[in-house]
C-alpha cells in the first residue's frame, strides 16, 4: 500500500496524533509492543513522547518492536526500545511479558490465522490493555463493480464486521472500543480493550454468546438480537475524534 516506511509512518500519524491529545491515556502507557514494526518509525514516535505540560517531561514508554528482520537500527538509538526477532503472530518470546498497548499498523492482514493471533495477543496484554489494528480492506467498489484484491502474503479478506467478530471471540471488548472505515478510504481502524473473558472457541461461540458477554458494540448487539447475525448496515460506531459514523447510511 505504501511506497516506503516514511509514507507508512505518515499514515500512522493520523491516528497517533489523536492518541496524543488524550493526556491521561498517554501518561498511563508504561509498555508498548509494535507488532510487525518494520523500520520502527512508529516505535520511535511512542518512545520519544513527552507530556504536554509547559515544561514537557519524557513519558519514557518502554517499547518493544517485533518483526522478522535481522535487526532494528532504531533500537540502538533509544534505551527504551528493544527489538525481538520473531513472528509477530506469536506476539513475544516470553509468555510472562505483558504490554499496556499493542500497536499493529499495516501488518494484521498478513496473519495466517487471525483469530489465533488475536488470542495470543490477548494473553500478552496487561489487564484492561489496548489493541490497535489498522489494516486495508481488500474489497472495494470501482465503477459499480465489487473488486477484491489479494496482495502477496495476505490470506483473508477483512471488514469491520469480520474484525468485530474476530476481536470479540478472542476476548477483546469491542463494546467500549473505537472503529473507523471512511467510504473513500480502504483502511480499517479498530481499537479494542482486553476484557475479563478468556478467548473463546470460534467454532462453538455464537453471535448471541458475544452479545451476552457484552463484547459487541451496542449497535452490533442490537443487530444480532434482531436477526441472529451482524451486517455492516447495523453499525453505528465511535472514533477517537468523538464522532459517530452510521454505516447504514
Amino acid at each position: 500500500m505504501f511506497k516506503n516506511h516514511e509514507e507508512s509512518h505518515e499514515h500512522s500519524l493520523e491516528t497517533l496524533n489523536l492518541f496524543y491529545e488524550y493526556d491521561d491515556f498517554m501518561e498511563s502507557v508504561g509498555t508498548l509492543a509494535d507488532l510487525g514494526c518494520g523500520a520502527g518509525l512508529d516505535l520511535e514516535w511512542w518512545a520519544t513522547r513527552t507530556t504536554r505540560d509547559d515544561v514537557p517531561q519524557p513519558l519514557e514508554i518502554k517499547c518493544t518492536g517485533i518483526d522478522l528482520q535481522d535487526s532494528l537500527p532504531v533500537a540502538h538509538r533509544y534505551p527504551n526500545i528493544v527489538y525481538q526477532r520473531n513472528d509477530f503472530e506469536q506476539a513475544v518470546d516470553a509468555p510472562s511479558t505483558k504490554f499496556d498497548v499493542l500497536w499493529c499498523h499495516d501488518a494484521f492482514q498478513y496473519c495466517i490465522n487471525p483469530v489465533a493471533a488475536l488470542s495470543r495477543w490477548w494473553h500478552a496484554t496487561s489487564d484492561g490493555g489496548m489493541l490497535v489494528l489498522i489494516l486495508p480492506q481488500t474489497a472495494s467498489i470501482v465503477r459499480r463493480q465489487l473488486i477484491h484484491t489479494q496482495q502477496n502474503g495476505c490470506y483473508h479478506h477483512h471488514s469491520l464486521v469480520s474484525l468485530i467478530h474476530q476481536l470479540a471471540v478472542s476476548g477483546w471488548d469491542c463494546q467500549n472500543g473505537f472503529f473507523l472505515k471512511r467510504p473513500s478510504d480502504p483502511w480499517l481502524h479498530a481499537i479494542a480493550y482486553k476484557s475479563t473473558h478468556q478467548p473463546m472457541d470460534p467454532r462453538t461461540t455464537t453471535w448471541y454468546d458475544l452479545a451476552d458477554r457484552q463484547l459487541l458494540p451496542e449497535s452490533a448487539a442490537e443487530g444480532v438480537q434482531s436477526r441472529g447475525h451482524l451486517t455492516h448496515s447495523d453499525l453505528i460506531l465511535p472514533w477517537l475524534d468523538k464522532n459517530f459514523i452510521h454505516y447504514g447510511e
